[in-house]
């Protein structure tokens, strides 16, 4: 039998996004005279062969994309602290009432300031990326606003404001608000934070998971039960993992912090309070993320993203007893994995508690429902994974040691803490461009495709421009923000209430 490469018009869609659609498909022809003996519909047996990339960057569909990947992972940066960060704050606030100890409100107070810096960042990189909804993505706004309209309006309304009113109490109020007071503020400051950030991700689970909307004749979707979309059995994991994983961030980069004070010996006290807070919050969270949170959102991508989760786990065949992957390079041109190295049947047994239990593969799904960068999915969900690990082991054998009364007499475990600072952040990137990337060639899953969501009217050209002034102007901001922390860090903490803060 012959087979020949037919590759589908990449064209298809042009005059919806001003460019290629980014969904070129690579299929099969059967020779005619062949017999019937051999599947022409499977793509395993597809001889070495190109598979079309994404769209190229002057084409909209891509420049779109590309600006508002940039936009989201920088904003990120900063919600990723202070959702973690506040309630670590009120623990302090919390110990400071019950031990009588001025120690923890020092310590609580250093750190709402560098709360403060990053919360300030978050809002000045967060509006405009709610703007490119309209001006990069005016499609998808104008399809799916009826339901993303709501919690985002929800997010601002109520969370934000919260956050914001506690916030300014916190940092100004201390004297006025007397110290029970002022640990109730920062109490109800973590509770605007976490509650903005189910807000938030409360429309992302939708975009993952959409329940609860009706579709109109013109193609519009609406709104049809708000508690539906709340109560999303998507954002039942999803949640909690976010917010876990913030709780690992801001653990990790105050224990860190700590660290660098007690190798330098500049407010060590302070520096051992920071280490034992941060290890001590940071341990349990980090198990959670991984189990149940982690274990359990793998499971809702396995049942309602089987394609996403065959691509990040780098299974090209339908397997009973499918191996867990440790490490491989995936060729998806040749459908397979190089190198691998892999763990016979635990991932079936993870997913479906059955050592072989059938897990679907890449061949068993149509090419243009594939996850348009099958590499980059798989790498960033392990890189995901390996960070995770480094950091539950990092902060367990801290924990040991500070059980035992010997952490602060083994520098190399503080050394340890200290450089574990930029690795939650990478971790958390990595998870969240996984879990985006997982979801093409759709914006809302099963309902509106990536390129039907751009707006139609800006070029390429135009996102282009508007993308180098972002990533100007967001120099700028990295420099400001890395100017006034490294000056909070050497201040160090402070034993009285400054009288201006901010």
């Amino acid at each position: 039998m012959h087979l020949s490469l037919r590759v589908q018009d990449p064209l298809r869609g042009l005059e919806k996004c001003n460019g290629f659609d980014g969904e070129g498909i690579l299929e099969l022809a059967g020779d005619p005279d062949a017999g019937s003996g051999t599947n022409v519909n499977s793509p395993i047996d597809v001889p070495p062969g190109r598979l079309l990339p994404w769209p190229p960057v002057d084409t909209a569909l891509s420049a779109h994309r590309i600006h508002f990947a940039f936009t989201i992972v920088y904003h990120y940066l900063f919600p990723q602290l202070t959702m973690g960060l506040a309630f670590l704050i009120a623990i302090l606030k919390v110990q400071g009432l019950r031990t009588k100890n001025p120690a923890y409100d020092t310590a609580a107070r250093f750190w709402v300031r560098i709360f403060a810096i990053n919360f300030a960042m978050g809002v000045v990189t967060g509006i405009p990326m709610e703007f490119q909804f309209g001006t990069n993505w005016a499609g998808f706004s104008k399809r799916a606003g009826g339901v993303l309209g709501q919690t985002l309006a929800m997010e601002g309304v109520f969370a934000f404001f919260l956050e914001s009113s506690f916030l300014g109490l916190v940092l100004f109020g201390e004297k006025r608000l007397g110290p029970r007071g002022h640990a109730a503020a920062t109490g109800l400051l973590a509770i605007g934070t976490w509650t903005s950030g189910f807000f938030i991700t409360a429309t992302n689970a939708w975009m993952q998971h959409p329940v609860g909307h009706r579709l109109t004749p013109d193609g519009r979707i609406e709104l049809d039960s708000l508690g539906a979309v709340l109560m999303n059995p998507w954002l039942a994991w999803q949640y909690p993992h976010v917010i876990l994983g913030s709780l690992v961030t801001s653990s990790i980069v105050v224990a860190s912090i700590g660290a660098f004070y007690v190798l330098v010996r500049v407010h060590e006290e302070q520096g051992k309070l920071f280490v034992r807070l941060g290890v001590g919050v940071g341990l349990p969270a980090a198990l959670l993320v991984a189990f149940p949170t982690g274990d359990s959102q793998a499971k809702n991508v396995a049942l309602h993203q089987p394609v996403s989760f065959a691509a990040m786990e780098g299974l090209f065949r339908t397997e009973r007893g499918a191996e867990l992957v440790l490490a491989g390079q995936p060729d998806v041109e040749r459908m397979r994995l190089d190198n691998p190295l892999q763990v016979p049947n635990v991932l079936s047994f993870l997913t479906h508690r059955r050592w072989k239990a059938e897990i679907r593969g890449l061949e068993a799904f149509p090419r243009e429902d594939w996850p348009q960068n099958i590499p980059l999915l798989y790498y960033c969900y392990h890189i995901m994974v390996g960070l995770g690990t480094i950091l539950l082991g990092s902060l367990g054998v801290a924990a040991l040691l500070l059980l035992r009364g010997r952490l602060f007499e083994q520098r190399w475990m503080i050394w340890i803490l200290m450089f574990l600072l930029p690795f939650p952040y990478i971790a958390n990137t990595a998870g969240w461009v996984t879990a985006e990337l997982g979801r093409q060639p759709w914006l809302v899953h099963g309902l509106l495709r990536t390129r039907e969501g751009v707006s139609a009217n800006v070029s390429a050209g135009n996102a282009l421009f508007s993308l180098l002034g972002f990533m100007g102007l967001y120099s700028v901001l990295s420099a400001l923000f890395l100017l006034l922390v490294v000056r909070k860090i050497q201040k160090g903490p402070v034993p009285d209430p400054e009288p201006h803060p901010a």
